[in-house]
């Protein structure tokens, strides 16, 4: 959010999606997030801005990696002082915390790299991956071989191993019931837990931020439904047609579609007057 309303970068509220995944292959417990980023903003007028190395990298690396090695130090410090941190044998007996101040100091010199990359199939293929952790639990049945002499045994995939064909292999684990039950365990999220977030204009409570944002994305070329209804062409050709079931009433243009069944023109004048009486 930082970086999207810095004008070097964007200038513009971003929107974008987290979700939580807490369990590897294994059913260790690994929690991470995965987060879905719009590639662009909503200027405060509510048009949309574009990145400006637009099809190259939405933020700058170093920048972000800068940002995030300040902030998880800011973090720390913040813990430290609260006493929430376990902290090892060697700085937990430090009762002046010189040790923890050294230990800061050296994270502060020390290069951070904030991972990003884009889509491998593209957006489509991104919601489609993350949608697969939204509504699922650590172990599904099918993974599950036998429970048997109070083992359970199970298929993971082991992704530092790859076949001949550069696929991860599938391998077998077999866990004591009581560890078995534990590790599943681990990914019980508290009542009330929220999974999955939004932020931005795709935050809840912000209906109209995200009215705005498809608004100026209605079109193919990204310039905005408004764009097409200022023009002058062809694209009401049909206005005023009589309509061919009753023959009395005369067609007016609300919606056009592309020929992936997306809108490319919305004219909310026109719904205004359908919305009475005298037009149906």
């Amino acid at each position: 959010m930082d970086f999207g309303r810095d004008p070097r970068w964007l200038g513009a509220e971003m929107g974008f999606s987290g979700v939580l995944h807490t369990w590897g292959q294994n059913l260790s417990l690994h929690p991470h997030v995965h987060f879905v980023v719009a590639s662009g903003g909503l200027s405060d007028e509510g048009e949309w801005v574009e990145p400006r190395y637009k099809d190259t990298f939405l933020f700058p690396v170093k920048a972000l990696s800068a940002r995030f090695r300040k902030l998880f130090i800011k973090g720390l410090k913040e813990a430290f002082g609260e006493k929430r941190l376990h902290l090892p044998p060697d700085l937990e007996s430090d009762g002046d915390g010189k040790a923890f101040k050294g230990l800061l100091r050296a994270l502060g010199r020390k290069e951070f790299v904030a991972y990003i990359k884009a889509p491998f199939g593209g957006p489509e293929g991104v919601v489609r991956y993350v949608g697969r952790y939204t509504h699922r639990v650590a172990i599904s049945n099918g993974r599950i071989l036998s429970i048997d002499d109070g083992k359970v045994r199970f298929t993971y995939k082991d992704y530092r191993s790859m076949d001949a064909e550069g696929k991860c292999e599938t391998k077998e684990m077999a866990l004591d019931s009581e560890e078995f039950i534990r590790r599943f365990l681990q990914h019980v999220l508290p009542k009330g837990f929220h999974k999955i977030r939004h932020y931005g204009f795709l935050a809840n409570g912000r209906k109209a931020r995200l009215d705005q944002a498809r608004w100026s994305l209605f079109t193919e070329d990204g310039r905005g439904a408004h764009a097409y209804m200022e023009e002058e062409g062809d694209i009401y050709a049909n206005e005023g047609i009589p309509c061919p079931v009753c023959g009395v009433g005369r067609l007016l243009p609300v919606f056009i579609y592309s020929r992936y069944a997306m809108i490319t023109v919305r004219n909310i004048s026109y719904l205004r007057l359908c919305e009475s009486d005298d037009y149906w």
